[in-house]
């Protein structure tokens, strides 16, 4: 995979060309490719431009880091001063932000460049990214084939080289498996180790930004960059990483303790199954020790999830009422009215669904039968979690039980698409860090992601196991040829 941060900074600091120059190359790029794969939503050129000549500035003086002068996405859930931030909903359309999340105050501080924002399922709730109501993004590899979601307008735009990364919002599988999808690297780091303040919420305990790149060490550089805890977030943590996570990756694997837990490959596609246990033996071969493990508590982690992200989702969303901003009905009889119309109208179908499942499970007299039990079952699954990563370093598994189906196909099946997460949520129900490294194709030429999973803020073994793979594997994923080219 090409690390295309470290060439573009590279380029930079060496004079070959400026941050204005690269930032059109971009903008050039996104006019022309956008109109076929919809991975932006909204562009924010003439800002891009603001920001590259301040990058230039920056660089000439000396002072810029890695990311200076280099142009990226923002997923449409996370806030920019100023510019449209819709989470993809009608209801929220015309809304700006009148402050800076966290995530992109540090990347401007940096000299980041943003290019726009990038499509997503409405509210960051679906697998495949066609709940926008700005309609579907596009998998570069193959149009007829979703990008995954939520965040797959990001994995979009990477794959195809119209930004050279982007942040997403992972709440149940969300950065990894469109980074599966599309074959780039997507990070989706420990619960807290990232602020989430200045993103829009869907599951407040399970919500967690990162990074989608072309490569590993471009997730470390963009990681390093945006972590660190925060006094607008609670729930953020002051973790010491004893430096940069991208100075761990060393490539060593020796005596690295990999778990492979059976329970993950159930119902996976064999090709899919193939692919992860081809790389497990690289591994083995490389130093490694596999070590078998159980996890028959898997199988509940599907309806924990649910559960618990819409009981969130019911109460983080029950702030858009056409009062305060967004969209508001035309036609209504009084206030009453005028909410129920606003959120009939303003709200998609899968959205509506998951605020009705949360306010059933919260409601009396299902509480305890659902929310609560739900929550106890989660201690559990973080408990069996923990005993694993007491005898294992990382966890490989798949990222989804197929490679990346064809649009439409999940429109008659919402189960169908839930399950399509079984192999992603038990990372945000148990605030684990997990990283999806692509490892190779299917006989349709469609990307094959692993994922790793580790220890809580261990972001540095996961990204190094990854690292290795990276590395060592012979071209697991044909590079996209289209966008510019570094």
């Amino acid at each position: 995979m090409r690390e295309v941060l470290t060439a573009l900074s590279d380029m930079l600091r060496k004079g070959e060309i400026t941050s204005a120059e690269l930032t059109e190359k971009y903008i050039s790029a996104v006019e022309e490719t956008n109109p076929q794969i919809n991975a932006y939503v909204h562009t924010t050129f003439d800002y891009a431009r603001e920001c590259a000549k301040k990058a230039d500035e920056m660089l000439k003086a000396g002072n810029a880091g890695a990311l200076c002068g280099i142009p990226m996405a923002l997923k449409d859930n996370i806030c920019s001063d100023g510019h449209l931030t819709t989470c993809c909903s009608k209801i929220l359309q015309g809304f700006r932000p009148y402050y800076d999340s966290t995530v992109w105050s540090k990347l401007k501080g940096e000299g980041a460049v943003l290019l726009g924002k990038a499509n997503m399922d409405e509210f960051a709730m679906g697998s495949t990214s066609e709940s926008s109501c700005y309609g579907a993004p596009l998998n570069p590899r193959n149009a007829a084939h979703v990008t995954g979601g939520s965040s797959g307008g990001g994995a979009a735009a990477v794959c195809a080289n119209i930004a050279p990364y982007s942040l997403g919002s992972d709440t149940g599988g969300s950065i990894r498996q469109p980074a599966s999808y599309c074959g780039v690297v997507g990070l989706k780091p420990t619960y807290g180790a990232v602020s989430r303040y200045g993103l829009i919420a869907y599951g407040s305990s399970l919500d967690q930004i990162g990074p989608i790149t072309n490569s590993v060490k471009d997730a470390a550089l963009v990681f390093d960059a945006i972590r660190g805890v925060d006094k607008n977030d609670d729930t953020s943590v002051d973790y010491n990483y004893g430096g940069p996570s991208v100075n761990a990756l060393t490539g060593d694997i020796k005596g690295l303790k990999i778990g492979i837990a059976e329970e993950y490959f159930d119902g996976i596609n064999p090709e899919i199954k193939d692919a992860i246990m081809d790389a497990v033996k690289l591994y083995e071969k490389n130093g490694a020790e596999i070590i078998n493990v159980k996890l028959p508590i898997l199988k509940e982690a599907m309806p924990v999830y649910y559960i618990i992200a819409c009981a969130e989702a019911s109460s983080n969303l029950g702030r858009y009422d056409g009062i305060r901003y967004g969209y508001r009905a035309d036609d209504y009889e009084d206030i009453d009215d005028m909410i129920y119309r606003t959120r009939s109208e303003g709200f998609g179908r899968e959205v509506k669904h998951r605020i009705i499942l949360g306010t059933y499970v919260l409601s009396s007299g299902y509480y305890d039968a659902y929310y609560k039990k739900a929550c106890i079952l989660r201690n559990d699954i973080i408990k069996r979690f923990d005993d694993i990563f007491n005898t294992c370093d990382i966890l490989i598994a798949p990222n989804a039980p197929t490679t990346a189906p064809k649009l439409g196909h999940h429109s008659a099946s919402a189960v169908e698409m839930y399950l399509s997460d079984i192999c992603t949520v038990p990372v945000n129900i148990t605030g684990i860090p997990g990283i999806s490294v692509p490892c190779g194709t299917d006989k349709a030429g469609l990307p094959i992601g692993m994922q790793i999973l580790g220890k809580r803020f261990d972001e540095n073994t996961i990204l190094n196991a990854a690292y290795f793979y990276e590395k060592t594997a012979e071209s697991p994923v044909k590079e996209y040829e289209g966008g510019v080219r570094i």
